[in-house]
């Protein structure tokens, strides 16, 4: 076995890996297209790569090159990148002369609908920042969310207006909130606008000011579930943001390499002789912008190579694999339950999917067998990546070839990614040892808003802890085992515990409560709750489900509820021991 210095430490290579490794040293050398130099970013030395723009405004105005490129399709309307062009001038104009600028804070909360791409170019252009809400959260949750990062205006849909409605005078007194409203033909509050109007009037507005933007500004916000109770605006910046995007274009070209040079070893790997049908390059979106997912790893990469964006009203696997055969696209984006439903479908075979190239996403772990089967089933390559939103999007990538070898592995640490594997003391461990995971690089966000306590907690000279439990093995690919924040995966959602216990403490008849994962075919996991009630009082699972209904969006509201007679189990620090209460429930009777 040969060794690799990738990432600066020495990795076994085993025969499998040679090819991936020669191009991973290739494609990093100095003077190559993904060299990297580092940098001081916030005081720390950050890797960076050498190549990367200086902005995400720069990637959208390069995008005029594709003008007759069809850019966004949503059911029955079409979008060119002209046409998006032209409506995002308008919008700028129209924000700008409504006091918006640099530095600014702009919330978009909407379904995946053509406005929220278009807002998004819109007020990045500007300077200020997108405020990704959560189209799912309730109108208290989209108070706080408003309030908490002090956003100068909002660009909503119809519903997400009637939601927060009854708190925007409450909001205004904290400041001026100008808000535009798409897709809704109802009467509107004081100082709201429908988008329509908002572009009509472009010509007789002022153009508006140049505006410099630096790699250290905020391009985006996007808000966390909180381990207090409340989500966490997860600041992103615009070097974090093109760090993430280069980091998907890395694997891409490297992997494609590597590939070339097995088959012209006369070695081609597993997989390799798959060549997917007739496509245009773009993406069909089955998850929500306001994530990282649907953003940063499919918004920014299918705009940065002037490809199509498909977007759904609502996830259907029939309604999917009917837009992949129209659409001719060469991806797709989702978690792995869609990926599931896509090849479960009565439709599948009716459909034609060959020209899928790449089939994965992201929000929860890919599955071996269904590594496999996506392999037996589609002329495209399953793929799969790991990351957080603290992170832009990904850490690691893992596809084709490699995933195929390495199914239970989420692929190795990218370019600019520094990882160890540290212990509880912080020391780090040696390849093969389980712990937990740290990352340093370019693209780790640069803290959360308002939040000094949580920041001081997980980053530390650069150093962010993911807060998951794994380990690299020889050939430096990360395998994860357990995550060590107290979250469920739903579905590509992230759902901590203390959130939904903190919303089921508020009910009267509460004593104590234990929020833990369920297993869940479709989804991962599932919402699962212990409640301990006080005496002399009832509750029933209705009961339940109402009153967080009233406090929490419905995908955190408990799927899996028990009421016990005893208290809930705790150690010796007093804390409840949720992996036995989960073991012994999960066998016994709800409700």
């Amino acid at each position: 076995m040969g060794r690799s210095r990738v990432d600066g430490r020495s990795y076994g290579r085993s025969e499998l890996d040679q090819y991936l490794w020669e191009a991973w040293e290739e494609m990093t050398a100095p003077g190559a297209p993904f060299s990297w130099s580092v940098l001081n970013v916030r005081g720390v030395p950050t890797r960076a790569y050498d190549s990367a723009p200086p902005n995400m405004a720069v990637l959208w105005q390069s995008s005029l090159a594709h003008a007759d490129n069809d850019y966004i399709v949503f059911e029955d309307e079409r979008i060119t990148y002209a046409e998006a062009h032209t409506r995002v001038v308008a919008l700028i104009a129209h924000l700008s002369a409504n006091g918006i600028g640099h530095g600014d804070r702009v919330a978009i909360a909407m379904r995946n609908y053509p406005e929220w791409v278009l807002s998004y170019w819109a007020i990045i252009s500007l300077g200020a920042a997108v405020v990704g809400m959560n189209a799912w959260w309730t109108g208290s949750e989209m108070e706080f969310g408003l309030s908490d990062c002090g956003a100068r205006a909002l660009i909503c849909d119809g519903e997400r207006l009637e939601r927060v409605r009854p708190v925007l005078t409450d909001l205004r007194e904290e400041g001026r909130l100008h808000v535009v409203v798409v897709r809704s033909e109802g009467i509107l509050p004081d100082d709201a606008v429908h988008w329509d109007d908002s572009l009509a009037k472009r010509a007789d507005l002022p153009t508006p000011p140049d505006v410099q933007i630096n790699p250290e500004d905020d391009v985006c916000i996007f808000y966390t579930s909180g381990t207090t109770g409340r989500p966490k605006g997860a600041a992103l910046t615009h070097r974090g943001a093109v760090s993430n995007l280069l980091n998907m274009a890395f694997w891409q070209v490297t992997t494609e390499v590597a590939e070339a040079k097995a088959i012209a070893a006369g070695t081609p790997p597993s997989g390799s002789h798959k060549e997917p049908g007739e496509s245009e390059p773009g993406s069909l979106l089955a998850v929500p912008l306001f994530h990282v997912t649907g953003c940063n790893c499919c918004l920014h990469p299918v705009t940065a190579s002037g490809g199509k964006l498909v977007l759904m009203y609502r996830w259907s696997a029939e309604k999917a694999l009917e837009l992949i055969e129209r659409e001719r696209v060469s991806s797709f984006t989702g978690v792995p339950t869609m990926a599931r439903e896509l090849i479960n479908s009565p439709d599948f075979a009716k459909r034609d999917t060959s020209s899928l190239a790449h089939l994965g996403g992201g929000g929860a772990a890919v599955q071996p067998d269904l590594v496999h089967k996506i392999e037996e089933h589609l002329e495209g390559r399953p793929s799969t990546g790991y990351g957080l939103t603290e992170v832009n999007g990904v850490i690691t990538i893992n596809s084709a070839h490699w995933f195929l070898a390495k199914p239970e592995s989420a692929g190795p640490p990218l370019p600019i990614m520094e990882a160890h594997i540290r212990d509880d003391e912080g020391t780090t461990l040696p390849a093969g040892s389980t712990g937990q995971l740290w990352v340093r690089g370019a693209n780790v966000f640069r803290g959360y808003l308002n939040r000094p306590e949580a920041n001081a907690e997980v980053l530390i000279d650069g150093w962010f802890d993911t807060g998951d439990i794994g380990y690299l093995d020889d050939d430096g690919f990360l395998f994860l085992v357990d995550r060590a924040k107290d979250m469920v995966l739903r579905g590509g959602e992230n759902v901590y515990s203390a959130e939904v216990e903190a919303a089921i403490y508020e009910h009267p008849a509460v004593a104590e409560v234990a929020v833990f994962a369920v297993p869940d075919e479709r989804l991962g996991e599932a919402v699962g709750v212990a409640i301990v009630l006080l005496p002399g009082v009832a509750m029933t699972v209705e009961d339940l489900r109402a009153h967080t209904a009233e406090l929490i969006a419905s995908f955190k509201v408990p799927e899996h509820v028990w009421f016990l007679t005893d208290p809930i189990p705790r150690n010796a620090n007093g804390k409840f021991v949720k992996r036995q209460l989960r073991e012994s429930l999960l066998g016994s009777t709800e409700g």
